[in-house]
């Protein structure tokens, strides 16, 4: 209905409700005038009496009193609404999508840490596939692989990459400390060779990387590193623990892949449990960089 007079209306329920324009004043914080002149609003935009005025106080006509409870039956059902979307605003988990690798190296390790400071906000993390925007996942946040995507996207890790082994495959080849020692060792590649070339490239080799395993994507292929098969191209912020602990050695100072990071690009609109976990993971990488 046009011109509907909310606030009026409002103050007309609360002086139906208590049949008393003094009590429904303290409720709303106005003064008896006040409500008068709100009901007064009504009656003039039904054309409707709805209460008698008496000297010592006031009393619902019939009209008012059916009014009346419409009325607060209404506000009942938008105030229920109301409270049904809060809640689920507030309890919907936040969404983040990110590349396997980055979430298993790194996302999903840091949670515990995160749920115990904010036990009462739900993740929900998905693959980013190729979804360039949030909204393109249908998430809050992404973290995306490569160089910097958008001037807004906030750096959490750099992407460089070095020459990787475990500790037991270098003791079995020696301490392979030059560039052209990779040469004629079990190289393993992710998704392509062109990694591995690119290494060589800049490493000042002039050879073509050696024929090894091609896998799907880096969680497969650091597995293989782990287990002693062979020297893979790996993210050095993805692989700080096992670096601390000896596990795993790095070959060669230079590095690959310098111009890219994994980027954090917010959605354009955050829920405030969203923008308490985005500005946690950037404080997060911040102490991983620190340490790593």
């Amino acid at each position: 209905m046009r011109n509907l007079p909310l606030a009026s209306l409002r103050a007309f329920e609360a002086a139906a409700r208590h049949e008393s324009f003094v009590k429904a004043a303290t409720e709303l914080n106005l003064t008896a005038a006040g409500v008068s002149q709100h009901v007064r609003t009504v009656e003039n935009w039904l054309n409707v009496p709805l209460f008698v005025r008496q000297t010592r106080g006031v009393a619902l006509t019939a009209a008012g009193r059916e009014f009346g409870g419409a009325v607060t039956q209404g506000l009942g059902h938008i105030e229920t609404a109301a409270s049904q979307l809060r809640l689920e605003i507030h309890s919907r988990p936040i969404g983040i999508a990110c590349i396997a690798s980055m979430a298993t190296r790194w996302l999903i390790p840091q949670l515990p840490r995160f749920r115990a400071a904010y036990p009462d906000i739900r993740i929900n993390i998905v693959y980013a596939l190729e979804a360039k925007t949030p909204e393109a996942a249908g998430v809050d946040l992404l973290i995306r692989h490569g160089p910097r995507p958008s001037p807004s996207a906030v750096e959490l890790l750099r992407a460089e990459t070095r020459p990787t082994c475990s500790a037991e495959f270098r003791a079995r080849h020696g301490e392979l400390e030059m560039p052209h020692d990779l040469a004629n060792v079990e190289l393993l590649h992710d998704e392509t060779t062109d990694a591995w070339a690119r290494w060589f490239a800049i490493a000042g080799l002039q050879k073509t990387p050696k024929a090894g395993p091609i896998f799907a994507d880096f969680n497969l292929m650091i597995g293989s590193i782990i287990g002693g098969q062979g020297i893979g191209l790996c993210p050095t912020a993805l692989i700080v623990d096992e670096l601390a602990q000896g596990s795993l050695v790095t070959l060669s100072d230079t590095a690959s892949d310098k111009d890219k990071a994994y980027w954090l690009i917010e959605a354009k609109s955050l829920s405030n449990e969203a923008k308490t976990f985005r500005d946690w993971l950037v404080v997060a990488s911040r102490e991983r960089s620190i340490h790593g």
